[in-house]
């Protein structure tokens, strides 16, 4: 099959969450199953600064309000033929040399609108002249593609991934006049109206052949109203064409046996090394080293349950737990966090900033890996940390639900506050003083969390959705 696969954002060239992975990771375990398979991505303005090898392969004129736009398409060169997919970058500088690509400019607050519809317009005709069989859509900045597809009268399948409800791409109703999309979109039923907006999302959501989730629990979730955003309604209705297929890991990257970061390698069969890089961590981050270590790798958001750490933090250090924090977001959660710090400082140690190499001693050197999500459309921190033989402990939401069974891979609880956190940190840290200790990390080690398995759930669904449009 020949797949077009449209995303706003792609490891290496820029990230924000989980869908920069995929955009990666899926690609590739698709063409190593021998399909064709096209990234087209933005090229934004920090891109320029980059080296990546890129060659001009054309130009073709976009249909746009008040005079076609001219748009250059570079291709990277630096990829492996049959490992790897390559990507195409859609070079239109009005739209796309910008500073913050999902935000609005100084002058303009519905700029992002005008630029992810433009992308849309680009997508749809790259994958006219491509031939595409199936272009896989992925959340909002792509959610126009079906509307632009009509407009053309090109009867292109396509498959819209949801990977987070909460973004929406809801603008003005006003913006659709300016960006080609008549008024006739702008209905309930399946249009782009949503309770007094045009919402990109709405779009992908009712206007494409298939929809897909990046877990099927979180399928589930999102029908309701709780977790569905207000399109718990409309994804019912299309809950026949709704699949959850479980994100992967890159396992070649995410490997405790070669992974170069690492004091010490080590792979299931010899768990025992892993305490050398627990010593390794400890001395590192200058922590007694008493009680369990519980690590995270987050961004520092309510969605991430950071409140609730918070909340418990008090009781997890006078029951001998020590905890060890990596990530940035909400500077309120940062401040209290440096405050613990300084009140722990041979408890509690935290860093405020990315960084890949830290991250992975932090997976080696760990005893727990705490994800206490209030939501989790799939979560892949969970999935590495196993791999690393970390068992992670966890809400039982979304993704983590379908991924960490409680007392055999991991420990979970359900409601979301402090006491049922508290009573799974206790569990775990019974499990870590007994005698079965290394078994829970064998097990999580040998699960198979790999792109194999996930790329052949999405080959079918490819097939399904050309089937269904023809």
């Amino acid at each position: 099959m020949r797949i077009l696969f449209a995303t706003s954002e792609a490891v290496p060239f820029w990230k924000t969450g989980g869908l920069a992975d995929v955009a990666r990771a899926l690609p590739d375990a698709l063409v190593a199953r021998g399909h064709d398979v096209l990234i087209v991505h933005p090229y934004y303005r920090f891109l320029q600064a980059t080296e990546i090898p890129l060659d001009a392969v054309g130009f073709a004129r976009i249909p746009w309000p008040g005079g076609d736009m001219t748009v250059r398409y570079l291709l990277t060169t630096n990829y492996d033929p049959g490992r790897e997919a390559p990507t195409l970058f859609v070079d239109q500088p009005y739209h796309f040399d910008i500073p913050d690509p999902y935000g609005p400019t100084r002058f303009d607050r519905v700029a992002a609108g005008r630029r992810f519809a433009f992308f849309c317009r680009a997508i749809v005709e790259r994958a006219r002249v491509w031939g595409a069989d199936v272009v896989h859509l992925n959340d909002w900045p792509t959610g126009l593609v079906p509307v632009y597809a009509r407009l053309e009268r090109l009867p292109i399948p396509t498959l819209f991934s949801i990977h987070n409800m909460g973004y929406q791409g809801n603008f003005p109703p006003g913006l659709l006049p300016e960006i080609g999309v008549p008024w006739e979109f702008y209905r309930i039923d399946d249009g782009v109206e949503f309770y007094g907006t045009a919402s990109f999302l709405k779009a992908g959501l009712s206007l494409s052949d298939r929809l897909a989730t990046v877990s099927p629990n979180y399928a589930r979730e999102i029908q309701t109203p709780e977790f569905g955003a207000g399109f718990d309604g409309l994804l019912r209705a299309r809950s026949r064409r709704l699949s959850g297929i479980l994100n992967g890991i890159d396992t070649r990257s995410w490997n405790p046996a070669t992974d170069p970061c690492l004091p010490v390698n080590y792979d299931a069969d010899t768990i025992e090394l892993k305490e050398r890089n627990r010593s390794a961590l400890l001395r590192e981050l200058g922590l007694e080293g008493r009680g369990p270590l519980c690590v995270m790798v987050s961004r520092l958001v309510e969605q991430k349950g950071i409140e609730l750490v918070l909340e418990a933090l008090d009781t997890m250090v006078h029951r001998g737990v020590q905890l060890a924090v990596l990530g940035s977001g909400n500077r309120a959660y940062e401040d209290a966090l440096a405050r613990a710090t300084e009140l722990y400082p041979r408890q509690v140690a935290t860093f405020f900033r990315f960084d890949d190499t830290l991250a992975r001693r932090l997976y080696a050197g760990g005893d727990f890996f705490l994800m206490p999500s209030l939501y989790e459309p799939c979560g892949l921190g969970q999935m590495i940390a196993q791999r690393y033989g970390t068992p992670p402990i966890v809400r039982a939401t979304g993704g983590l639900a379908d991924t960490v069974s409680d007392g055999m891979t991991g420990f979970s609880f359900e409601e979301p506050n402090v006491e049922a956190l508290l009573d799974a940190i206790a569990r775990a840290h019974w499990a870590w003083r007994g005698p079965h200790w290394n078994v829970i990390r064998r097990r999580c080690m040998r699960l198979d969390h790999s792109w194999t398995r996930s790329a052949a759930e999405y080959e079918a669904l490819y097939q399904e959705t050309i089937e269904a449009r023809r």
